[in-house]
């Protein structure tokens, strides 16, 4: 977080395992726990940041696409993206 980033306070509750997890984490980095559950949200958001593009890029190639085989192959990646089929 820079230093001009405002922060907001939330109050998060964590399962048992979870936070033992966190703490877990922190000691081995030798940081605090409400630093490791920042670096996780922000690595969750962009994990999924990137997963929507990657969806909006298949879908684009899909619409693309004008080998039936790779229209087809194209839709199952979808299909196993959206379903986890």
């Amino acid at each position: 977080m820079g230093a001009t980033t405002k922060s907001l306070r939330q109050s998060v509750s964590l399962p048992a395992r979870l936070a033992k997890r966190v703490k877990s984490l922190a000691k081995a980095q030798r940081i605090s726990a409400n630093r490791v559950i920042v670096d996780l949200i922000e690595s969750g958001i962009e994990s999924k940041e990137q997963e929507k593009q990657r969806f909006f890029a298949l879908t684009g190639r899909l619409t693309e696409a004008k080998d039936a085989a790779e229209r087809e192959r194209l839709k199952k990646e979808l299909a196993q993206m959206t379903f986890g089929e």
